[in-house]
């Protein structure tokens, strides 16, 4: 059975909640702790949302430094599929396994509600069960999720289809409507919407994010 690590951090919210989403997907789900450089035995990591570390310096500022991100950042390095969510995006911005950084919403606001995404590429491990042009509907929670980039990395990030989603609405401000992007190689996504609360009917407005896990799975289960 595939394993997913899913890392607590001090601050961490949504771990929870990622753990849930892992398991309702089909693979085991295995929780980690930010102080422990081990991730044996796991296919696959989850860097899930909150606030870690009370977002001090900058948010993922400080979680960048735990013991456990030096075994992720060497994993991500040989293929490890590494997803980034809210503030696991801001860490992986941070650890410089993604381009970019996050700002303040414009507006100077905390935004929580549904956001409806367009999907921009399938070729990722997290999204190849998905279709280019797609919209999907996933919450969005978030103060600092606002994308900004330098112009030559967000033209870098257009010219190799980096960028996996894009805002229809741009809520935020994000630099060219991002809400997601990934590495050059495709196993290491990040994005600030939270798909582990779009994997049941009861408390999503749509199943839209239990897709992200089946695509992983997909993934790993079409390269053994």
């Amino acid at each position: 059975m595939t394993r997913v690590g899913v890392v607590t951090f001090p601050g961490s919210l949504d771990d929870h909640d990622a753990l849930r989403a892992v398991r309702l997907s089909g693979a085991e789900a295995v929780a980690l702790w930010h102080g422990s450089d081990s991730i044996d035995g796991v296919d696959a990591i989850v860097l899930p949302g909150g606030f870690s570390y009370g977002d001090y310096l900058r948010c993922g500022a400080i979680a960048r430094f735990s013991p456990i991100m030096d075994s992720v950042i060497d994993a991500a390095g040989k293929g490890m599929p590494v997803l980034g969510i809210c503030n696991g995006f801001q860490m992986l911005c941070e650890a410089h396994l993604l381009e970019g950084a996050m700002i303040r919403n414009a507006g100077q606001q905390f935004i929580c509600r549904d956001e409806r995404l367009r999907v921009e590429t399938k070729d990722t491990v997290w999204t190849c069960a998905f279709e280019p042009g797609e919209e999907i509907t996933i919450a969005l929670k978030n103060g600092e999720g606002n994308f900004q980039a330098a112009p030559d990395v967000l033209r870098r990030l257009e010219d190799n289809d980096q960028v996996v989603f894009r805002y229809i609405d741009n809520p935020n401000g994000s630099a060219n409507d991002i809400a997601g992007i990934t590495n050059k190689r495709g196993n290491v996504v990040g994005l600030m919407p939270h798909p582990e609360h779009n994997v049941e009917e009861l408390t999503g407005a749509s199943l839209d994010g239990s897709r992200l896990f089946a695509s992983l799975l997909s993934f790993l289960q079409n390269r053994s």
